[in-house]
């Protein structure tokens, strides 16, 4: 109750603690989450449909990969193999949309994209996502030289696909003047996909395959991505504490007189450090809470705003969660409390004179 009314007497001060915090929590926040969040799509993506993926030895990026489409008939004859499907991606104007996935793929791939109207692409044909079908009016649209009829809309949990485009992989070759970007195989047992790999990396030296499992883990892209938004958040989040902790410790030096009179009237350093705690931990946790909800709020309506076409999405974990929680409260304690200490050990006279002053 003590700390709730010392909070209400100074309200400009306790708003500018708690915008400080809010700020600094929520850019730890949206930038990690962000990133986790097209990791996390493009994941999805290459492990739902597999477990094991073909690309071109020595590339970094599926978007440049070249692989040999004939494979999938030899592929398809090896014992435990249930299925496999070959697939371009790639990235082009569509219509007076500046840039937007493409992605070509197998017929026996079809069904992975949910109709929500129409039908399937033949040749000359495409589907659009969600939310690029949006932007469309028109029966027909042009990718690169070429124009293609839409023959249907699908929806996807993957923002990437969402505001894509499908077509046969055949129309993606020409566009992109490549066999497949990659293959995906399917074991009906997870055991033998080891043995599996070994099989089908024996039939091509210009291939590299591995698991859907160690691809992901080891994919370049999602290492940069990673490595940049950790070096981009811990910087947003280290001047967001550091900034926490100084105008915690600028709000109590400035209370020296409110703790000088406390002195004399005979209160204990006990006392005033405890207010004190329980002041700061009252701002930080209403603070980081507020962040909390904001930011999911946000991450919620991001995969919903038609200009990010779906390819921007978040994900919160609770391992981010808890970190930001524990660091917030450290360095706002730590911004409190030490200075709280040092004026609570000084003689009462001094802390109202400096007060005063």
């Amino acid at each position: 109750m003590i700390a709730l009314k010392a909070l209400s007497k100074n309200p400009f001060k306790s708003l500018l603690i708690f915008s400080s915090i809010t700020i600094a929590v929520m850019a730890i926040f949206l930038i990690s989450s962000v990133s986790q969040g097209v990791i996390g799509m493009y994941s999805k993506m290459i492990k739902t449909d597999g477990d094991i993926i073909i690309t071109q030895k020595g590339i970094s990026d599926t978007f440049f990969s070249n692989v040999d489409i004939s494979l999938l008939e030899k592929i398809d004859k090896l014992e435990h193999v249930t299925s496999s499907y070959a697939m371009i991606v790639g990235a082009s104007p569509i219509g007076h949309i500046p840039i937007a996935g493409i992605y070509g793929t197998t017929a026996n791939h079809f069904s992975h994209y949910k109709l929500s109207s129409g039908k399937y692409p033949k040749e000359g044909e495409v589907i659009l996502g969600a939310n690029l079908a949006k932007q469309f009016a028109t029966v027909g649209v042009n990718i690169g030289n070429k124009r293609f009829r839409i023959s249907g809309v699908y929806s996807s949990d993957i923002g990437f696909e969402e505001g894509g485009v499908v077509m046969n992989i055949e129309d993606a070759g020409v566009l992109f003047n490549r066999s497949a970007s990659f293959i995906l195989v399917s074991s009906d047992s997870p055991n033998k996909i080891d043995n599996i790999v070994k099989k089908i990396s024996g039939m091509d030296s210009a291939i590299e395959v591995k698991t859907t499992k160690n691809f992901v883990k080891e994919y370049n892209q999602f290492k940069i991505i990673e490595n940049s938004s950790f070096v981009i958040s811990t910087l947003a989040f280290a001047m967001g504490l550091m900034g926490i902790a100084s105008v915690m410790s600028m709000i109590v030096n400035s209370r020296k007189e409110e703790f000088g009179i406390m002195r004399a009237l005979g209160k204990s350093r006990f006392f005033i450090i405890k207010n004190l705690f329980f002041e700061t931990l009252i701002m930080s946790l209403s603070a980081y809470l507020f962040a909390l909800v904001l930011s999911l709020g946000i991450l919620a309506m991001l995969p919903h705003i038609e200009m990010l076409q779906g390819y921007v999405n978040g994900t919160l974990s609770l391992s981010t969660a808890l970190y930001v929680l524990a660091s917030t409260l450290f360095m706002a304690l730590l911004g409190s409390l030490i200075p709280a200490w040092i004026a609570s050990k000084t003689d009462p006279i001094l802390l109202i004179n400096q007060g005063c002053a």
